[in-house]
């Protein structure tokens, strides 16, 4: 079930964080909206651009704009999109997310500012000025490896009593300790922002993921997110530990989104391509990408 009225626990399921293809340095736009209905095809829940995996730090603001409009241009009223808004600018974000409202987006994904630094108090004011400006449900991004802030529980359910359409938290910390105490204070959904955690964080009350890993293999994290949330969790299982093989196997060559991009260029969906400063793997960490989707029985062919 999907809505986007303030309060409720709008987003579940599956959540493919959309990569951004590139060609010959622009945004490569047939690739992008092919991307789309392959997830729609796929099993997807949520589209959602312009977070990590799609490179957005790379991307002008422009260019965001015109991801968003071809996105949900291409989703059309198949799929309810989420939109990557943060910056580490509280205006900033505020202007995007209510362009993210204006455009069509049915939710806004949110991460931590990075480089500030801000303070517990410092993060309310932030998230609550987002929250305050649009009627769009908000997620909360907390991804402390990648933006050196880590937003605690009792912050979280302080934005969740006083705002009420900031309604999940994509936790990306690395762990599963604090599903738990989050539950008991406030009722926010939370959503796992690691493929290998996505079993063991709906175990414990997760509503869903959002995924890089479902850009090669949409159908196959739809069966496991699926399993999980009607409650079979042994049939989950067994898909986890096949997808936290591939998960684990390609990431082992390089941070996100460069061995996702890598898997999907050999598997003949997207061009090999990168904006600085991402670029382009080596051929033994590509040599391996290739061994871990054979094992996996990915086809490979002729990157476009």
């Amino acid at each position: 079930m999907t809505t986007t009225e303030p309060g409720e626990v709008t987003v579940r399921g599956l959540m493919t964080a959309l990569v951004t293809p590139f060609r010959n340095g622009e945004i490569d736009w047939p690739s992008l909206r092919m991307l789309v209905q392959r997830q729609i095809e796929g099993g997807a829940d949520w589209l959602v651009p312009l977070g990590t995996t799609g490179e957005s730090p790379t991307l002008s603001n422009a260019e965001r704009e015109k991801v968003l409009d071809a996105v949900l241009e291409a989703a059309g009223d198949r799929r309810p999109v989420m939109a990557g808004t943060g910056s580490n600018n509280t205006a900033e974000t505020v202007e995007r997310t209510k362009h993210a409202a204006k455009a069509g987006a049915q939710a806004a994904l949110v991460v931590m500012p990075c480089y500030n630094r801000p303070t517990p108090e410092g993060l309310y004011r932030h998230f609550a000025k987002v929250a305050e400006s649009v009627e769009l449900p908000i997620v909360l991004y907390n991804v402390p490896v990648r933006t050196g802030v880590d937003i605690d529980n009792e912050t979280v359910a302080r934005l969740r009593r006083s705002c009420p359409n900031i309604v999940a938290i994509k936790d990306a910390t690395g762990g599963v300790d604090r599903i738990t105490d989050l539950q008991h204070r406030c009722d926010m959904a939370v959503l796992s922002g690691d493929d290998v955690l996505t079993w063991p964080m709906m175990a414990m009350g997760a509503v869903g993921v959002i995924s890089v890993l479902a850009n090669l293999c949409p159908s196959r994290m739809k069966m496991l997110v699926s399993a999980a949330a009607r409650g079979d969790m042994e049939q989950a299982l067994g898909f986890h530990r096949r997808l936290d093989d591939l998960a684990s196997g390609i990431a082992e060559f390089g941070p996100n989104p460069l061995p996702v991009k890598t898997a999907m260029a050999i598997a003949g969906l997207i061009k090999e391509e990168f904006r600085l400063p991402l670029c382009p793997l080596d051929q033994q960490a590509r040599d391996g990408i290739s061994a871990v989707l054979r094992r996996h029985e990915i086809m490979e062919t002729t990157p476009a």
